[in-house]
């Protein structure tokens, strides 16, 4: 059976005209170790949760990217993490919603789906959850990041909510993969918008918005402007294309990211995989932190469209 991992660490305006061979070589790094953390449980038989666990944990890890360690300000200039998780064998899920000082947020998503009746569990009460499972939480400056505090910063003064860094970038990470007894999994994971007022909350722990799998047809990890991706439910979508027209994952992913998401001002990405390992990264901004890995041979490391 073809095993297969795809991974994303946002998408964006990442141009390439103000991106140094130095922070592309970083970027690209921490995809590649995010790759293989992930693929390396794939490859000696592991599940697609675990993996793309894994791969998420690896991404919340690295300070580059929006979710985890290197998580944007909130208005407070706070964290407000959130995370999913969700299982393609049998359509289990978890999540949290405005988190802080949990040091992987996606650790305490699957812990929610295996350790409690629910779904999503938010604030206050996903943190005394985490707590009473013995998640690793850091203190606040575990999450300082200079770039951050400045991007923070710059918007209170101009009183704008910016997506993540100065240029529109939408800083969220995920995995989606096939393992080898057929079942598919994804996970998605974010520090959300920089100045975000209210509490709010993006599509990354919305099932079905954010994250979707499901073995009759695809798994999904999105990336891009949360609200209307939810408007959209884009991971779900795309299942329901494959499910309920036929289409296949390139078909369904092509309509709902270069069809749909653009005619309501949608910008964005993700990646899938359906249940017979093929990929797909497609996205609608001028960039996206992607990469992918299968038993047949594939692996790539990219950030820019294809040529």
């Amino acid at each position: 059976m073809k095993t297969a991992l795809a991974l994303h660490g946002g998408a964006g305006t990442i141009l390439q005209s103000s991106m140094t061979p130095e922070l592309q070589a970083q970027y690209e790094s921490g995809l590649q170790q995010a790759l293989q953390a992930g693929y390396s449980v794939l490859e000696k038989g592991g599940s697609a949760l675990d993996a793309v666990e894994a791969a998420v944990f690896s991404l919340e890890d690295f300070p580059m990217f929006n979710a985890g360690r290197g998580s944007v300000f909130n208005h407070d200039g706070k964290h407000e993490m959130d995370a999913s998780i969700m299982n393609g064998a049998n359509l289990t899920a978890g999540a949290v919603c405005g988190i802080s000082g949990v040091r992987n947020p996606i650790a305490l998503a699957r812990l929610v789906m295996e350790k409690s009746e629910h779904v999503l569990l938010s604030g206050k009460g996903a943190e005394a959850f985490a707590q009473l499972h013995s998640v690793a939480f850091e203190p606040e400056a575990y999450f300082y990041n200079e770039l951050r505090h400045q991007q923070w910063k710059d918007a209170v003064a101009e009183d704008k909510i910016i997506l993540d860094h100065s240029e529109k970038k939408f800083g969220t990470v995920g995995a989606v993969a096939l393992d080898a007894k057929g079942n598919l999994a994804a996970a998605t994971s974010t520090g959300g918008m920089t100045n975000k007022k209210f509490g709010r909350v993006g599509d990354s722990p919305i099932i079905g918005a954010g994250t979707y799998a499901n073995n009759d047809t695809c798994a999904v990890s999105c990336t891009g402007h949360g609200e209307l991706f939810i408007r959209s439910v884009v991971a779900y979508d795309i299942s329901c294309l494959m499910a309920y027209k036929g289409y296949n994952l390139e078909q369904a992913c092509q309509e709902v990211v270069h069809e749909k998401l653009i005619k309501i001002g949608g910008e964005g990405g993700l990646v899938a995989i359906d249940k017979y390992g093929n990929i797909c990264m497609p996205f609608n901004s001028p960039g996206m932190y992607r990469a992918c890995k299968d038993s047949n041979g594939l692996e790539a490391v990219k950030i820019y469209p294809d040529v």
